[in-house]
């Protein structure tokens, strides 16, 4: 793909791959039968459709960087190296069904469910057209299976187990999944959720996307033990996965979907990851402090989007082929951030925030006839 010297983190602007990884990114699947009978069965214009959200999730952060440099917002929370790990689970949903509860990195799954891609910039514009009227920039469509998260990390879980309790009760085919940080498995909110979901056998996913750092804070300070440990301590059964494998987190999804629908749920998907930048675009420096340039050059060499795309080359995919999925998401996006630009004209009434909306049933209803 196309590199943004002016936007992207240092380790990608002369990205190359590297043999080794790309070798060890096809094994990785190997390894594993059923993971290789997952992906065998994606033909090639699903194998394409991937490598189109990876591009589009990238490029609408780095539009949104763009923005903050030019003054249009005051900063951005990105998810640039922790795109496989969105794509990857989404895809391997079925959208038309399943629900998902997305944290704020993975704004990608907004568009993969059927979002407006020019929500993912309205909503930070706080325009009258944004997904929530200019209330919020978490945003979601209950319509679409995207419940909208907070910033309380760990809350999504109990509601993706409320959630995952309506289908089970109904005897419903589908799924309920959330994604929480490597830091609010330490939160106990996380483990309410996932001590019912075990208790009530519900068909839940949920995805411990450990990007290595809660907010300024590594891994290894900010709690005791492997984050295995924790579906282990709730008799939850677990399955790992390459983060920056989009191959990999798809099928781990698909397995662990397929449990939940055997009634073997909740499952609990630890995907190892790393934020290749800050909490958010006002202290990138401060999480360059935090961690040794080594760290950041060891998974600057695993670019989910460059890996991808080197391993589609691999397997004989033209380059030219490639080329045309980029300039039509590159179009995508852009097109997405202009029209968001031109809505900035459209503000709510302050009186909207308070009252619009916030009537008997009103988002409480939304949300029963989605799960209904």
């Amino acid at each position: 793909m196309k590199r943004y010297p002016a936007f992207d983190p240092p380790e990608y602007r002369d990205w190359a791959p590297d043999a080794a990884l790309t070798r060890e990114y096809r094994r990785r699947i190997e390894r594993d039968p059923e993971r290789a009978a997952a992906v065998e069965d994606l033909a090639t214009s699903a194998l394409l459709e991937l490598y189109r959200d990876l591009l589009v999730t990238r490029l609408q952060d780095i539009a949104l960087k763009r923005w903050v440099r030019q003054g249009v917002i005051s900063k951005a929370w990105l998810g640039v190296g922790e795109e496989a790990v969105t794509v990857g689970c989404v895809a391997a949903l079925d959208r038309d069904r399943d629900v998902v509860i997305p944290m704020i990195r993975n704004a990608g799954a907004g568009h993969m469910m059927g979002l407006p891609l020019h929500h993912g910039f309205t909503s930070y514009l706080a325009t009258a057209d944004s997904p929530s009227g200019g209330r919020d920039f978490h945003y979601g469509d209950i319509d679409r299976g995207v419940i909208q998260p907070v910033s309380h990390m760990g809350t999504s879980v109990p509601v993706t187990t409320g959630a995952a309790l309506a289908f089970r009760n109904r005897r419903e085919p589908r799924v309920a999944l959330t994604w929480t940080g490597d830091g609010a498995t330490r939160t106990a909110a996380c483990h309410e959720g996932l001590v019912v979901a075990v208790r009530l056998n519900v068909p839940a996913i949920l995805v411990i996307q450990n990007n290595q750092v809660a907010l300024g804070t590594r891994l290894e300070q900010h709690g005791a033990g492997r984050l295995e440990h924790i579906p282990r301590a709730h008799g939850i059964p677990a399955l790992n996965c390459d983060g920056n494998n989009v191959l990999d987190v798809y099928a781990a999804t698909a397995i662990a979907r397929g449990m939940c629908l055997d009634g073997e749920g909740p499952v609990v998907l630890i995907a190892e990851t790393f934020r290749m930048g800050g909490h958010a675009t006002h202290d990138e420096r401060e999480a360059r402090e935090t961690f040794p340039a080594e760290l950041f050059e060891h998974w600057g060499r695993r670019d989910p989007v460059g890996l991808y795309e080197a391993h589609l080359i691999e397997e004989g995919v033209p380059v030219e082929v490639l080329a045309e999925v980029e300039a039509s998401a590159t179009a995508a996006v852009e097109a997405a951030a202009e029209r968001a630009l031109r809505s900035r004209t459209q503000l709510s009434e302050p009186r909207h925030a308070l009252f619009e909306g916030v009537s008997q049933g009103g988002v409480l209803h939304g949300l029963a006839d989605r799960l209904d």
